[in-house]
């Protein structure tokens, strides 16, 4: 599911970037990838994450190598729903939302990858949801976030100093 968000919000971004009328720097590319990222990938997918951990519970939990009825599930449905929530506010909200949302993503994403090495580190969880996909997301997609935040501002922060001086 994150991989197709990834690409709707790749192919969304392209048709921005066709269609603006913006002088198209790295600074202005980074900005209109890391929007959609945002909006698609972390809110969008924030929200279907929500969802497969409360209607689909069971499958999702066994895709992930927990056991089904866990009541900390829902915590973690929770938890999706309000980074996906900060996803899609990103949309109208700019500037240090944008800065704040991709810390708690990073924060969040992160830090599930580091429980799913210990998962396979100490209980061998191999389930697909643990060891695979997931896994890789959970540290690609905050570097990828962090990384066009960067270029975005950097450009940001030039042009501002051009202005004043």
């Amino acid at each position: 599911m994150l991989f197709a968000l990834f690409v709707i919000s790749l192919i969304v971004a392209a048709i921005h970037l066709f269609r603006d009328t913006h002088p198209r720097t790295s600074s202005r590319i980074a900005e209109i990838i890391l929007l959609w990222l945002l909006v698609i990938l972390v809110g969008v997918g924030g929200v279907l994450t929500f969802v497969a951990h409360t209607v689909y519970a069971d499958t999702t939990a066994a895709s992930i190598g927990w056991p089904a009825g866990n009541p900390f599930q829902t915590e973690v449905a929770v938890a999706n729903l309000a980074i996906g929530v900060l996803g899609i506010l990103c949309y109208w909200l700019r500037e240090q939302f944008w800065l704040a949302t991709v810390i708690g993503c990073a924060v969040w994403l992160l830090g599930d990858a580091v429980v799913h090495i210990h998962q396979i580190i100490v209980a061998d969880n191999w389930a697909p949801n643990n060891a695979g996909p997931a896994l890789y997301t959970d540290i690609a997609i905050p570097l990828i976030l962090i990384t066009l935040l960067v270029i975005a501002r950097r450009h940001a922060r030039s042009q501002a100093g051009a202005r004043v001086g």
